[in-house]
């Protein structure tokens, strides 16, 4: 069920244990192929398939489109909110609905450069709530949950890009009409690495264009089929929170 379809009566008349999904995306350039709007588009497909398969059990608050984009502030159209900003963006949120007596809480990640602040954001409210033990606060983002490349074995990419193969067919199969002519766009390597550390990075030190990833192998069927995985995937997850015993912090297999 949707928050924003209720009046406050009706909140009010819920089980605090249903769980409560916060959506959590971005506005940002997406190379020259895809809107700037993508990755809101994709997560928003994503909890609308699951909400209806999964109805009344989870509530659902309206999806946050801003996100921390800053890396990709170097191309037109990106709107991000500054690291400690959005940190704090999130940690409200969650506090809201803390606030209001619910205890499963899980933040639904649809943008990369939302993973490192959202977990922050979830260890931060733990701390802060530290003598419960009654809370469940997770986050969790939808392409980590599903392994495409096992159902489809014509998918080029093994991993998620940046208005790559998999975005690319998601919003071919999701809004065709935004997608610009794909057949001439050169594939672009993920670029450095330096495992074990980590090297902080801009957008522009991957790539000049603004993808990455091989986007001219993406088509509508494979964004179909990446939209199923990823959502059974989301239920598969949502449904061990459902399950879970209020007390342990252990989620069931």
């Amino acid at each position: 069920m949707n928050l924003s379809d209720l009046t406050w009566p009706e909140v009010d008349a819920l089980s605090r244990d249903i769980p409560v999904v916060i959506p959590v995306a971005a506005v940002e350039q997406h190379g020259h192929h895809l809107p700037v709007y993508t990755d809101s588009m994709l997560l928003g497909e994503i909890v609308r398939r699951v909400s209806e398969s999964m109805h009344n059990r989870i509530l659902f608050a309206p999806l946050m489109w801003l996100g921390n984009s800053h890396h990709h502030m170097d191309f037109p159209g990106t709107l991000s909110a500054s690291p400690r900003l959005y940190l704090d963006l999130l940690n409200d949120l969650m506090e809201n609905m803390l606030t209001h007596g619910f205890r499963r809480i899980i933040l639904i990640n649809g943008h990369g450069g939302n993973c490192i602040p959202g977990k922050q954001a979830v260890f931060e409210v733990r701390q802060r709530h530290r003598l419960r033990r009654d809370l469940l606060l997770l986050m969790a983002t939808y392409w980590e949950h599903g392994r495409p490349n096992q159902l489809r074995s014509d998918l080029v990419q093994t991993a998620m890009g940046h208005a790559c193969e998999w975005e690319t067919s998601m919003i071919l199969r999701l809004a065709p009409h935004l997608v610009k002519d794909i057949r001439t766009v050169e594939s672009v390597e993920p670029g450095f690495a330096f495992e074990p550390a980590y090297r902080g990075w801009i957008t522009k030190d991957r790539t000049d264009v603004g993808h990455i990833g091989q986007s001219s192998a993406a088509t509508a069927e494979k964004g179909e089929a990446l939209f199923q995985t990823f959502s059974a995937g989301v239920i598969k997850f949502l449904e061990q929170v459902i399950a879970w015993d209020g007390q342990s912090w252990e989620m069931p297999q």
